[in-house]
């Protein structure tokens, strides 16, 4: 990041109405992360059904002092047909002015704060206007109500056409030994080549590293499992993290749990350097063949 520092590894929130917890709880699980030094919280106006910004607002009202020590992220672009959104019709992407602003009024409104630290455009509109995106961008900047901004799950060329007319500072993307695309797609070059680190969602592959049946993630268990043992314990998802951080462009996981023993396995592998060899050998399971 250029003018923003997130965590090594940020928390995210998009779970947050699942786990059905009282507002103490909430707080303990955000001060748990903090104090491990997950400082940056992940959302989108859409998770939970447009609920779970509130939910971590609500939280973060009853200790407002909390605010200056974390780094606020939400996304927005996706339209979801919700009784908490009457006005959405059909599912669709919005990436216009009118649009953004409203959804950045409605997370500020939301989460208990005046600024965010990070808006990603969350899913790449076909409609997409670079040129008055770029105008709402900047203003919204200008306010003070956004500080720095980026998307999520664009292609290497709608990264491209965008940033051409505004500089942004990252881009979230799905990553893990089971999802390989952006090793492939260009994606990961892109932003090597601009110094830019991308956020990575669903590192664990959504649990499948852990619970998939599939080969290729049972092969990839098999690996971790065997690794781990040679490297004195390290678990399953210490190691699948340390094979994210390993890339060349400095990736930042973004993990999903309420266990605050996940945030100190996640957190274990910013200590964790897996050779070159090591990194093959996960990416070969993954890949389900050796190197061409």
């Amino acid at each position: 990041m250029n003018d923003l520092k997130l965590s090594p590894i940020v928390a995210g929130a998009w779970r947050l109405s699942e786990w059905q917890l009282s507002v103490p709880q909430r707080l303990a699980w955000i001060a748990g992360c903090i104090e491990r030094g997950l400082t940056s919280f992940d959302h989108a106006d859409i998770y939970g059904g447009y609920e779970v910004e509130a939910l971590f607002g609500e939280a973060l009202a009853a200790k407002p002092g909390l605010r200056n020590q974390m780094q606020l992220i939400s996304k927005c672009g996706i339209k979801l047909t919700t009784p908490n959104r009457p006005s959405h019709a059909i599912k669709s992407y919005d990436s216009s002015a009118a649009h953004v602003r409203a959804s950045v009024e409605a997370s500020l409104k939301a989460l208990h704060t005046d600024r965010l630290d990070l808006l990603l455009i969350h899913r790449p509109d076909l409609l997409l206007d670079a040129d008055e995106l770029a105008r709402c961008f900047e203003q919204l900047r200008s306010e003070g109500k956004v500080l720095n901004f980026g998307v999520s799950n664009f292609t290497a060329s709608q990264f491209a056409l965008l940033n051409s007319r505004f500089p942004l500072l990252t881009h979230q993307l799905e990553c893990s030994p089971l999802h390989l695309d952006p090793l492939d797609d260009g994606t990961f070059d892109q932003l090597q080549q601009l110094r830019l680190r991308p956020m990575i969602w669903s590192p664990l592959a959504g649990g499948r590293l852990f619970t998939g049946t599939d080969e290729r993630s049972l092969a990839v268990r098999t690996v971790l499992a065997e690794m781990g043992e040679r490297l004195g314990g390290a678990s399953a998802t210490t190691l699948a993290l340390a094979w994210l951080l390993r890339l060349p462009c400095h990736p930042i996981p973004v993990i999903g749990s309420r266990r605050l023993e996940a945030a100190d396995e996640a957190m274990a592998a910013t200590k964790l350097e897996l050779s070159a060899e090591d990194w093959y050998r996960i990416w070969m399971a993954g890949a389900g063949r050796e190197v061409a």
